[in-house]
């Protein structure tokens, strides 16, 4: 069991609308994490710890969408309702809400990428982090391996996690990379 406190950090990425059953770029099941990571919340909230929540917030014309050359139908475009978090999730006041990829010409996958996450988590006194959300091979991967590089002691939230897996088995690589370069696997279960 992990004990979580002041030193910790919940990371929840990227649980917009558009990443959600319905949306623009829908994660399958994206949804279904919801009241997992809800739970969650409550657990590190109760333990005076940093939630962060990021965001996809693109400019109409971000270099990932395919109309300029990128991979990707247009998503979380600032200020759409895509964009908006899932309206089912309990962020609470005061939760910290780290906006990526802003710059029409870089994309972002990590919360960390163009942000003062980092700065953000040490002020805090954040040793640890805890990251779980949308999608397990893109965001939630970069934002994991950052997180490590950074030296945080990180967590992969296994069970608030969805993955797009557009060629069958990129999530499990992605799970299987991540936890080759330090990161570790928790469930719900697992945290007191």
């Amino acid at each position: 069991m992990i004990k979580v406190g002041k030193g910790d950090a919940l990371i929840i990425v990227d649980v917009q609308i558009d990443f959600c059953p319905g949306g623009a770029l829908p994660v399958p099941e994206g949804d279904k994490i919801v009241p997992v990571i809800n739970e969650y919340i409550r657990k590190f909230k109760t333990a005076g710890a940093l939630i962060v929540a990021t965001r996809d917030w693109h400019p109409p014309n971000h270099i990932s969408f395919r109309s300029q050359g990128g991979p990707w139908p247009p998503h979380c475009i600032q200020g759409t309702r895509g964009a908006e978090f899932h309206p089912d999730l309990r962020l609470p006041e005061g939760a910290l809400i780290i906006s990526k990829a802003t710059d029409p010409l870089k994309e972002a996958y990590s919360g960390f990428e163009g942000t003062d996450l980092t700065d953000k988590l040490r002020e805090a006194g954040a040793k640890r982090v805890f990251v779980g959300g949308l999608a397990t091979e893109y965001c939630v991967k970069n934002t994991v391996l950052d997180a490590v590089e950074r030296g945080f002691e990180t967590f992969l939230l296994e069970d608030a996690v969805r993955g797009i897996d557009v060629k069958p088995g990129d999530v499990e690589r992605a799970i299987k990379e991540m936890l080759e370069r330090g990161a570790k696997k928790i469930t719900l279960t697992e945290i007191k």
